[in-house]
């Protein structure tokens, strides 16, 4: 198991490959799309994940290890750095399991902006399939997800299935759908409509019959989203 000093040389390392590569006058426009919320170094995401592939394999390192590896990158201030968590999070998610998610949900709360939350929404739909794959079953933590305080964690609730296709718990989607049907966030609004979307491309027929009889309970946001590839 990789130590703290080992965790430490990789951070350096992941930085020794990224900052060299910084464009000012990139990140200045990066920033502006992400409405001045974050620093950038102005990488763009194809030469950051090159520059990445030079780190040395991750195989041997434990969950802990590579949570606590994430940790570190989302301290840096620069936003490439939480993207390049993610980034070797998801190529290594196979290490991970149900008990990385209450890690996971914390990452989401910290820093939060859609990027970085739907990022993480992919990585834990990932894990949760693999565990239900070896016999295990891990949906609880997103029904307690969808209760949350925090908008982010029920935008990961909604959002984790996308493109599970036939693996899609139904009742779950479209529970979760109605449950977050009242809220006037913009990004759970769009969540449902996005979730609706993607699963209506598996099951059509259940999501245009659902919007036929519980329609008129979501936005107008949510209802063009989830209709936008129906007939």
């Amino acid at each position: 198991m990789p130590t703290q000093l080992e965790v430490a040389a990789l951070l350096t390392q992941i930085e020794g490959a990224l900052r060299p590569l910084a464009d000012a006058q990139r990140a200045q426009r990066m920033r502006a799309y992400m409405l001045d919320q974050f620093a950038f170094l102005g990488i763009h995401a194809s030469p950051r994940r090159q520059a990445l592939r030079t780190l040395p394999g991750l195989k041997d390192w434990t969950a802990p290890a590579l949570l606590a590896l994430a940790e570190a990158l989302w301290a840096l201030p620069e936003r490439e750095f939480q993207y390049a968590a993610v980034d070797l999070l998801a190529k290594y998610h196979r290490q991970l399991d149900l008990q990385s998610l209450p890690s996971l949900i914390a990452l989401v709360q910290r820093k939060s902006w859609w990027d970085s939350v739907d990022a993480l929404a992919g990585l834990v739909g990932d894990i949760l399939l693999l565990a239900r794959k070896h016999g295990h079953d891990g949906q609880h933590t997103m029904d307690s997800c969808l209760g949350h305080r925090n908008l982010w964690v029920r935008r990961v609730a909604m959002l984790h299935q996308l493109g599970w296709k036939e693996q899609t718990d139904e009742s779950r989607v479209l529970h979760y759908a109605l449950h977050l049907a009242g809220e006037p966030d913009f990004f759970i609004r769009k969540a449902i409509g996005w979730a609706l979307r993607d699963y209506a491309r598996t099951r059509p027929d259940v999501v245009r019959a659902f919007l036929a009889q519980q329609g008129q309970a979501f936005s107008g946001l949510t209802r063009r989203e989830a209709a936008k590839h129906l007939d």
